[in-house]
């Protein structure tokens, strides 16, 4: 399921990747070329135009740390083709991104922006972006997250054991890490050569920021490998059981804008920077709870024979039914179309209002318990319920639990994801052309 954790990094994203559009389409389609070419698709010369732009808007008030326009232009062409790939993989393992998925990251990405879809439409062309191009952009990036969810459920596994352990790590070391590094890649397998070349590239890397030549986060947007390079290699807050055992140990000793290495591991040469730390055991500590609701109800889908208003009036005479004396639990039992609790009254038993989503949400909190809800819509159709009860449920540690797997396996899967889309971006055609200066009107 889309998170709404990830729609903040969205817009900014799409904004780079979203083609440009120009106020007079029929002058700009000379001034259009092809920036690279990856497998059978293309990287057109105005989205890589507007990708760099918007690399550049970010760096407005430090243009000192971009490196050279042709270095750029490569780095974010790189990043371009590696979504391309991303995209053509998880199409080819039958990952597909509906419309109505789009629409409700959109409405997401329009309301924290403090605005509506149409607002948001409107911005975009005051910019110069394609709204039509803007979505195709979203639908990229939720089929990258769809694929990078897929490949760690395959690949990365967390055992109650690991759990265990982080969260008596964590209670003895309420520490967090904000962290940030730079890659020097190597390829699997690398001979003796490309391990040498690699480590000379570190060394010096670390040399011009030992000698205050180059600040950490310049030095990343120019020579990383990451694919966070142009975040500075910022790696954002990590606790102690997110960061691999031989960056971990070193920690204990360094002091925040201390920079370590460099550390030959799975990717290639790192340099590690400590930015800053936290203390998180007094948050970890906080009580969290959460309302939950016991329901039944009653479904009339929507389908090609049973139209909206033909299930609204259905719905509409269930419920005269229930009002009239009927007994809920056998309405649903006879009339109900969701197959998963038809057999069982319609019970779907404890869940957070959120559960079955915004609409669901509104109707359960809107009634008392015991009293049946007015009909309302949702994806699946015409709805009515009945609360049967309500509870304070103290989370706490199951969602400590959740957060400590949670991170446990994004370690894991940080390394091994980067060596995939490595092997990916090795195996695949690409010819990327950005030695020409960027296309200009006259």
């Amino acid at each position: 399921m889309f998170k709404g954790s990830l729609l903040a990094g969205l817009i900014a994203t799409a904004l780079a990747a979203a083609p440009a559009f120009a106020q007079d389409a029929a002058a700009a389609r000379p001034l259009d070329g092809i920036a690279a070419i990856v497998d059978e698709d293309v990287i057109l010369t105005s989205e890589l135009d507007r990708a760099v732009a918007n690399v550049k808007a970010q760096y407005a008030n430090q243009p000192g740390q971009l490196p050279p326009e042709d270095v750029l232009r490569r780095q974010v062409a790189e990043r371009l083709v590696l979504v391309k790939l991303q995209v053509a993989r998880a199409n080819g393992s039958g990952i597909r991104v509906g419309d109505q998925e789009v629409n409700a990251a959109i409405a997401n990405i329009a309301q924290q922006n403090n605005t509506t879809v149409d607002g948001l439409r409107q911005r975009l062309a005051a910019d110069g972006l394609d709204f039509d191009g803007f979505r195709e952009s979203i639908r990229d990036e939720i089929t990258v997250q769809r694929l990078r969810q897929s490949y760690a459920q395959s690949r990365v596994q967390v055992s109650e054991s690991e759990v265990d352990a982080a969260m008596a790590a964590q209670a003895n070391n309420g520490t967090q890490y904000h962290l940030a590094h730079i890659l020097v890649g190597l390829p699997d397998g690398a001979n003796a050569e490309q391990i040498a070349t690699g480590q000379k590239k570190i060394e010096g890397v670390k040399g011009l920021i030992d000698r205050n030549e180059m600040d950490f986060s310049a030095a990343a947007v120019r020579y990383s490998d990451s694919p966070n390079a142009l975040e500075g290699g910022d790696l954002g807050w990590r606790s102690q059981d997110e960061i691999p055992q031989a960056f971990a140990e070193m920690l204990k000793n360094m002091q925040p804008g201390q920079v370590v290495g460099p550390i030959r591991g799975p990717s290639g040469f790192q340099l590690l920077k400590l930015v800053e730390t936290r203390d998180a055991s007094q948050a970890a500590a906080n009580t969290q709870k959460v309302t939950e609701y016991q329901a039944r109800h009653i479904l009339v889908r929507i389908t090609p024979v049973q139209d909206a208003d033909a299930a609204k009036a259905k719905i509409d005479t269930l419920r005269a039914r229930v009002a009239g004396g009927a007994k809920f639990d056998e309405v649903a039992k006879e009339s109900s179309e969701d197959a998963n609790s038809k057999s069982e009254g319609g019970e779907l038993g404890w869940f957070p209002a959120d559960a079955y989503g915004p609409d669901f949400a509104k109707a359960v909190t809107s009634v008392g318990d015991g009293e049946v809800s007015a009909p309302f819509r949702t994806e699946a159709g015409w709805h009515i319920l009945q609360r049967e009860g309500s509870r304070e449920t103290d989370v706490t540690d199951q969602n400590r639990r959740a957060q400590v797997r949670d991170t446990i396996g994004r370690r894991k899967l940080e390394d091994e994801y980067n060596r995939f889309l490595q092997e990916m971006r090795g195996e695949a055609y690409v010819d990327i052309r950005t030695a020409a200066a960027p296309a200009t009107g006259s």
